[in-house]
């Protein structure tokens, strides 16, 4: 009896001892894609509240004041929720529609291919690029995401794609590959359309997931910039996101626009090897994204303190 006990326990060892090793390996033979689709769809509700009482940080009171119509705030590296308010309602998203067509534009160009602003593309016209313009498309894709540059957006999903029609379908396609379940684009721009929409949630995912680009962080990370013309001009810019001009620690990412939508913003922010990550829609005026971010990321940051200080000593 006391053979068949010791040969158990050792069968248990060696199974989980092999079942350490393949979780290892299965582990090890995980693409980087892979890895990064892991990372951006985690989304944890759970940790925060068994380590800090969030109501009782400092900050926590002016968030009920707030405008904006839904938010969602997260620790970029954990996926942990920080604060959130209608983050799975649908909500037009206006111009941080644009952060799908400069990420699709990145993965699929050549930097260095040139695109003409034409007819068929120049459709708003209340862009900084002209007609006749000719640019290199890494330089339009700078253009479009740091003065939100709807022609320059009309522009690229053409050379992406052929036409937009098709360049939606890529967008729609990408969004259901991120998990991106509330949303839906029919605009290359964010411009009103009752067609595309999204969450503060989905939305998430999608800076998340760009930002794991370091081509794109560059772009949205940059304050101003001269972007080359093919004719030896250039075009100043600089980045319409103030909390890059203003908030510490701000790397990115874009604003957005319409009656539809009101006032957003998706930023990111990083503090003592925290990267807190925002999306804010629906705020009431063009200051008002940037004050109530600031407000949401500022309290984020108390949170994270108070939670890495707690979890160091457990009660």
């Amino acid at each position: 009896m006391k053979k068949l006990k010791i040969y158990a326990i050792t069968m248990m060892l060696v199974c989980g001892l092999a079942s350490c090793h393949l979780g290892k390996e299965k582990a090890e033979n995980k693409t980087p894609e892979q890895i990064r689709l892991e990372q951006i769809s985690r989304i944890d509700t759970i940790s925060l509240c068994m380590r800090v009482n969030p109501d009782t940080i400092e900050g926590r009171a002016k968030l009920d004041s707030l405008s904006a119509e839904a938010w969602m705030l997260i620790d970029d590296s954990t996926g942990m929720v920080i604060s959130a308010k209608n983050a799975y309602s649908r909500r037009y998203m206006a111009s941080l529609t644009k952060m799908m067509t400069a990420l699709l534009a990145l993965e699929h160009d050549q930097l260095n291919d040139t695109i003409a602003i034409c007819d068929d593309v120049y459709i708003n016209k209340d862009s900084r690029v002209r007609l006749g313009e000719v640019y290199q498309a890494g330089d339009l894709i700078r253009e479009m995401m740091m003065v939100s540059d709807n022609d320059a957006a009309y522009a690229l999903a053409k050379h992406t794609a052929g036409d937009t029609l098709t360049f939606y379908s890529l967008m729609n396609a990408k969004a259901v590959y991120l998990g991106m379940d509330s949303t839906h684009f029919a605009s290359p721009n964010g411009m009103p359309n009752d067609s595309n929409y999204s969450s503060a949630r989905d939305l998430i995912l999608l800076v998340r997931y760009c930002m794991r680009d370091s081509a794109f962080a560059e772009i949205v990370g940059t304050a101003e910039a001269n972007i080359p013309l093919a004719d030896g001009r250039h075009l100043e810019c600089r980045n319409s996101n103030a909390l890059i001009h203003t908030y510490p620690g701000c790397i990115g990412i874009k604003t957005g626009y319409t009656r539809q939508a009101g006032y957003c913003l998706a930023s990111s922010a990083t503090r003592d090897g925290h990267t807190l990550t925002l999306v804010l829609l629906g705020s009431r005026t063009f200051k008002s994204r940037f004050i109530e971010s600031a407000v949401l990321l500022d309290y984020g940051f108390r949170v994270i303190e108070a939670y890495t200080r707690n979890a160091g000593n457990p009660s």
